[in-house]
């Protein structure tokens, strides 16, 4: 009910609200229709995404059809109880995923060119 009286009036979101939530602490076996299920009360669900592998499990990305859907998702599930786990859940931001991303390629790179050039870290030169 409360995302009709947001869309009747002129509401206007901030600029972080989105469509596409990013979802942590989540139960690493938590099924997709256990997804749709908490997820879809709130809104009709485009796309939900559930990490698989070492880095992104315990995460998903959820995709509403509608942002006043998505907004209404993050007021009542964060913090939310899975399994004895409380949810976290965040508006995708595109900057802060990538400055992530670009960190760890730099790093990566950094390690090829120490590798290459034979020089390590100052740890292992202590060993």
């Amino acid at each position: 009910m409360a995302a009709i009286n947001l869309r009747k009036g002129n509401t206007r979101l901030p600029p972080e609200v989105n469509r596409v939530l990013y979802v942590r602490n989540l139960p690493f076996n938590i099924t997709s229709e256990e997804m749709y299920d908490i997820f879809g009360k709130y809104g009709a669900i485009r796309q939900i995404r559930i990490g698989t592998n070492k880095d992104t499990r315990g995460t998903a990305f959820v995709v509403y059809e509608d942002i006043y859907d998505a907004k209404t998702a993050v007021d009542h599930l964060s913090g939310f109880n899975v399994a004895n786990r409380y949810l976290i859940v965040l508006y995708y931001q595109q900057a802060k995923m990538s400055k992530k991303f670009d960190q760890k390629k730099k790093e990566d790179e950094i390690q090829k060119l120490q590798e290459k050039y034979g020089i390590g870290t100052p740890a292992s030169k202590d060993k």
